[in-house]
């Protein structure tokens, strides 16, 4: 099976090559393709030289400036779609995604048409350094979203997702308009509101190491709003599985 990964990058200068490294060591017929949003630390540079290293296996798009993370994964998603990829990835450059699990993604991937890395199933767990309020936070965030949409996935809000390649092919991507961390939840309700089946993985979220969290609590805010236009918005969409 041929692996495509997308990962979104900002000011991941430290980060990137320590994710492509360990992506690229995975047992896996895997491509990379990072998604650039003008860093100012230097990733673009740092993107760059990645391709050297791994040619054929690593390219960049480089984009004007920070332009969101919804747009990010929708830009490479029609990237890899008109590759050969039959499984396409998105995930973390920091490591709160870890690779390896992406072993077992494609494995579930058999049966269903998505795979999720899951916090909240047994066997998940977020990082034992966070302080509880943002745990609770995190956690509060997912069931508020879940319960409004109606949703049987227990990570929502997750972005480690391995997708078929049908899936996305017979995905409204062009419909999709949130930009920031509620993009994932939108994802996930198009995904059940057309009858795509999930399979969630076990991972333990990791805290980065290096660089600065995106999340703040306008984001936070935003996303709750966001939430509710959503079921407006698709009512239109029918089951196609």
């Amino acid at each position: 099976m041929k692996i495509a990964v997308v990962i979104p990058t900002y000011n991941e200068r430290e980060n990137l090559p320590k994710i492509t490294a360990q992506l690229m060591a995975l047992p896996l017929d895997l491509r990379l393709l990072v998604i650039e949003d003008n860093s100012p630390d230097g990733t673009g540079k740092v993107a760059d030289e990645l391709t050297q290293q791994y040619p054929g296996r690593v390219s960049v798009m480089h984009r004007t400036g920070k332009l969101g993370l919804g747009t990010a994964y929708i830009s490479g998603f029609k990237q890899l779609l008109a590759t050969d990829a039959d499984a396409i990835g998105q995930m973390d450059a920091d490591f709160s995604h870890p690779p390896e699990k992406l072993l077992e993604m494609i494995t579930a991937l058999q049966d269903v048409d998505i795979a999720a890395g899951s916090r909240y199933i047994p066997g998940g767990s977020l990082d034992e350094k966070w302080p509880f309020w943002r745990k609770a936070l995190s956690g509060f965030g997912n069931i508020y979203a879940r319960t409004i949409l109606g949703m049987s996935l227990k990570d929502v809000t997750g972005g480690f997702r391995l997708w078929k390649r049908q899936t996305l092919e017979a995905f409204p991507l062009d419909e999709i308009k949130a930009n920031g961390y509620v993009f994932q939840v939108e994802m996930a309700y198009v995904a059940q509101k057309l009858g795509f089946r999930f399979k969630e993985i076990p991972i333990h979220f990791n805290e980065r190491i290096y660089g600065q969290s995106k999340m703040n609590f306008r984001i936070q805010i935003e996303a709750a709003l966001r939430v509710w236009e959503l079921p407006g918005r698709y009512r239109h969409l029918k089951k196609i599985k």
